[in-house]
């Protein structure tokens, strides 16, 4: 029996369809808001993440790739459409599976609340840094982040106070740049985003599923230096989640 999951969502976005198309469908504007993920535009092209295979090259209204792999499948597909001077970008997901799994409500809700974020973020880039190309950092904090109060250990580490609110204005240490002034641009129970002058700091609370936090930098200050960065980070989050020692 075939199961399937369906996910559907649109994100009016700043920018007009040839701009979002840009950075949705190139592996440069993949690094602003998501991930790595080159892709070769045109339908057969390969998508480096999976990996898939294009299936709709249509620009700059549609783009589609499709994964399919022992029973399982899964499809990306993006439709951008002009609206009241910017765009609308429709996303759909579509995954069946060969055989029955016991977990799909839960492989839902992640795969829900993960486009919703990285959607926000298309957003908050073409809002604040359209135009800019982006250096990017991709970490996995250490296990101790699977614990319950990964998130919130993490979120005070930062700075920030309890009871910060989305939209608020903040003071953060972080550890490349030192203090800064940013913006809680998103604030999620299982997710955090934080929005400094020349950066984008995402923070994927996925411990709420029981696996380690994820960390996604999109920076676009000038000379960034993606290996020292990750490596300050990468201690950085080991000193956050080492594992308490006891007498």
């Amino acid at each position: 029996m075939t199961q399937t999951l369906d996910i559907e969502c649109s994100t009016p976005l700043p920018a007009s369809p040839e701009e979002v198309w840009e950075t949705v469908t190139t592996g440069s504007g993949n690094l602003r808001w998501v991930f790595k993920m080159e892709i070769e535009p045109r339908v057969g092209g390969i998508v480096s993440r999976g990996p898939s295979t294009v299936t709709a090259w249509e620009p700059p209204h549609h783009f589609a790739c499709l994964r399919s792999e022992d029973g399982f499948s899964a499809l990306l597909a993006y439709r951008i459409e002009p609206r009241d001077g910017g765009s609308v970008m429709h996303t759909t997901i579509h995954r069946e599976y060969g055989k029955p799994i016991d977990d799909l409500d839960f492989q839902r809700d992640i795969a829900e609340k993960h486009t919703n974020f990285y959607n926000h973020t298309l957003g908050q880039y073409l809002s604040h840094f359209k135009g800019r190309p982006a250096a990017f950092v991709e970490l996995l904090a250490p296990p101790g982040s699977q614990a319950p109060d990964a998130l919130l250990r993490l979120r005070r580490r930062l700075g920030l106070p309890d009871d910060v609110a989305e939209g608020d204005t903040v003071r953060v240490e972080l550890p490349e740049v030192g203090p800064q002034d940013a913006v809680v641009d998103y604030l999620h129970p299982a997710f955090l985003g934080v929005r400094t002058r020349d950066g984008l700091y995402r923070f994927f609370g996925r411990n709420a599923w029981g696996w380690p936090i994820g960390v996604s930098l999109h920076l676009f200050a000038e000379g960034v230096d993606e290996a020292k960065t990750e490596q300050l980070w990468r201690t950085w989050l080991d000193e956050a989640f080492r594992p308490e020692t006891r007498p």
